[in-house]
């Protein structure tokens, strides 16, 4: 569950982004630009690596993905707020992508430090479609690399107890194929009496073109 203020408290932490305005020239709609709150990561500095396992078993660096555009977020597998709303904007940003899809890869970091197995990355992703990204890796891993990986990126999380909501600030990060940092965007949703996540589909579908149209402009 993201925690808004603090989402928004972390934005100098994780680069200093300032919103970008105009960006219709680098081939990303000036709508989606304000849909997604698009902030620019200025320095382009190398985004922090991390080493840890995917869904499938399968160790991996952030720098396996070198000569690919990135798009990274911070998920729980048992989240019922807002990671499956992205997992779906996830799934509708590779089908927009079209022949475009392998050059981008989909990743997430674990931030659930009571469930860190890759059955349960894999159980997530079977259930949100996104074993039909080809590009898509859940990483999990050993608790003190999972707190490095959040630290780097910072990621705000609170999990009180194995059973309560986790509490964690939500971020779509976009490193380009050089693996530097080039876009940060603020995923949002709204909530139903019962706590879970929501947002309109035409909503869902947008963010999907609109992380389809960012990741596109990296592409060299």
């Amino acid at each position: 569950m993201p925690l808004a203020a603090v989402v928004l408290a972390a934005l100098v932490g994780v680069g200093g982004g300032v919103l970008l305005a105009g960006l219709h020239t680098a081939g990303i709609p000036e709508r989606d630009v304000q849909l997604m709150s698009l902030s620019d990561m200025p320095a382009h500095d190398q985004a922090p690596g991390f080493a840890l396992e995917d869904q499938h078993g399968r160790h991996l660096s952030l720098s396996s993905f070198r000569g690919q555009v990135v798009v990274l977020e911070f998920m729980d597998p048992h989240c019922t707020d807002i990671c499956p709303l992205v997992s779906q904007e996830f799934v509708d940003a590779y089908r927009d992508l079209g022949a475009d899809g392998h050059r981008v890869a989909f990743l997430a970091i674990n931030v659930n430090q009571y469930h860190r197995s890759t059955a349960a990355m894999l159980a997530f992703s079977r259930e949100h479609g996104l074993t039909t990204i080809p590009t898509w890796h859940f990483f999990t891993g050993p608790l003190p690399l999972l707190r490095s990986a959040w630290a780097h990126y910072g990621i705000y999380v609170h999990a009180p107890s194995p059973t309560a909501d986790v509490i964690h600030s939500s971020y779509i990060f976009f490193i380009g194929p050089g693996g530097q940092e080039r876009y940060l965007a603020s995923p949002t949703d709204f909530h139903r009496a019962n706590g879970t996540g929501y947002l309109p589909p035409a909503t869902i579908t947008q963010w999907g073109h609109g992380i389809a149209a960012v990741a596109r402009s990296l592409l060299p």
